[in-house]
C-alpha cells in the first residue's frame, strides 16, 4: 500500500477519539443554554466511557463551564482533552475533519463549509480544522483543504470504496455541477471508487437539505440502516416508502442486494408550532457502543433494538435527543470521530 491509497474508514472501525464543540452563550444554543449543557454532558459522558473525548471550548471560562459539568457527572477526566479553538456554532460533523487513512498515515480532508448552503453564517466553523492542525491535535497528518462545499453529515462511507449520498443535499450546493461530475470529484477526494445517490428522502425540521446522516446509514457486513415511517398521515410517509424503494434497489460492489434494517418511526416532536427532525439513524458508533437518539418515545425500544442487530457486539446507549434536536440535528450531528492512530500522542 502506498500514501496514494487513502481511503475514508466506515465509522465501526476503530477510533482514536471524537471531537466536539461545547455550547456556549455566543452559539444558537443561548436561547437554551441550561438545556443543552445537560444534553451535552450526558452525551459527552457517553462518549468518554469509550474512547477520548476532545473537546473544542471558546474560552477559558468556556472550558472551566464545561469542566465543571463533566466532573459533576462523573466523567473521567483523564479521558478529556479541551481545545481552545473559534468556532460559530458545535455542529462538528460538519466543520471538523473527514480523515482518511492509507495503514500507515492520514489526510485531513478539509471541504469547504459554508453554513449548509449560505443559510447561516459559519467563517469560523470553516477554519475549525486550519486551528486544529496549528495546535497540533493531528501530529503528522497531512492537511489537504479542498475548495468545495461538503458537509460531513452528507456522506457515508462502508470503508471498502462505495460512499453514499444524497441528490437533495449535493445538488443544492453545487446546482450547476452533473451527477458524474460530483461522482467523480468524491471518489477522487475521499478515496473511493464509486458513489452510490438516493433521490428520495427527506425530514421535516432538516436545514442540512437532507443529509444522508439522518436518512440511511452503512453497516458492517454489506448492510444499510435507514428511517422508516409507517404512519399513513404524516407528511413524510410517502417520501420515506420511495427512499426504502431506492435503497432495496442499491447493490454492493459485488452486485449482491443490501441488507436492510430499517428503523421504525417516532410520533412528532413538535415546539413553538415546528415540526422537529427526530431520526433514529443519526446515531454515533464509538468503539464498543453506538450512542442512539432517544426521544422519550415508544420505538425507542425497538429502534435500539434494530441497531443492536445491525451492529452486533456493540451495547447501545441512549442519549436523550430532545434537546438537541430543537436546533435541527441530533447526536451524529454534533460529533466528529478520529480514526486510531491520526490524533498526536494517540
Amino acid at each position: 500500500m502506498t500514501h496514494n491509497d487513502f481511503r475514508l474508514p466506515a465509522e465501526w472501525e476503530p477510533q482514536a477519539g471524537v471531537i466536539i464543540a461545547w455550547p456556549h452563550a455566543g452559539t444558537d444554543w443561548a436561547p437554551r443554554l441550561a438545556r443543552i449543557e445537560t444534553a451535552y454532558t450526558a452525551l459527552a459522558a457517553a462518549i468518554a466511557r469509550f474512547e477520548p473525548l476532545l473537546v473544542c471550548v471558546a474560552d477559558a471560562a468556556v472550558r472551566a463551564r464545561a469542566a465543571e459539568l463533566l466532573g459533576a457527572a462523573g466523567v473521567d477526566m483523564a479521558h478529556v482533552r479541551f481545545i481552545e479553538a473559534a468556532y460559530d456554532d458545535t455542529w462538528l460533523r460538519d466543520s471538523g475533519p473527514i480523515t482518511l487513512g492509507d495503514g500507515h498515515a492520514f489526510r485531513l480532508v478539509d471541504f469547504r463549509f459554508t453554513g449548509w448552503g449560505g443559510k447561516f453564517e459559519g467563517g469560523r466553523d470553516d477554519r475549525l480544522i486550519e486551528t486544529l492542525v496549528a495546535q497540533g491535535v493531528f501530529g503528522v497528518a497531512e492537511h489537504q483543504r479542498i475548495d468545495w462545499a461538503l458537509e460531513g453529515g452528507a456522506i457515508e462511507s462502508d470503508g471498502n470504496g462505495t460512499i453514499l449520498t444524497t441528490w437533495r443535499c449535493l445538488h443544492q450546493r453545487h446546482p450547476q455541477m452533473s451527477r458524474a461530475e460530483m461522482s467523480d470529484l468524491l471518489a477522487r477526494s475521499l478515496g473511493a471508487s464509486r458513489v452510490l445517490w438516493l433521490d428520495r428522502g427527506y425530514l421535516e425540521g432538516d436545514d442540512t437539505d437532507a443529509h444522508i446522516d439522518t436518512l440511511a446509514r452503512f453497516a458492517p457486513d454489506d448492510a444499510i440502516v435507514f428511517q422508516t415511517c409507517d404512519d399513513p398521515a404524516d407528511p413524510h410517509y410517502d417520501e420515506l416508502a420511495r427512499m426504502h424503494e431506492e435503497i432495496a434497489a442499491l447493490r454492493t460492489a459485488d452486485g449482491r442486494p443490501y441488507r436492510l434494517h430499517p428503523l421504525p418511526w417516532a410520533r412528532a416532536i413538535v415546539d413553538d408550532g415546528r415540526r422537529l427532525a427526530a431520526s433514529y439513524a443519526n446515531y454515533l458508533i464509538v468503539n464498543g457502543a453506538v450512542l442512539m437518539p432517544a426521544y422519550g418515545d415508544p420505538a425507542d425500544e425497538h429502534a435500539a433494538q434494530v441497531i443492536a442487530a445491525a451492529h452486533p457486539g456493540r451495547e447501545v446507549v441512549p442519549v436523550d435527543a430532545r434537546a438537541l434536536i430543537w436546533q435541527n440535528g441530533s447526536v451524529h450531528c454534533l460529533t466528529m470521530q478520529v480514526p486510531a492512530g491520526a490524533l498526536a500522542g494517540g
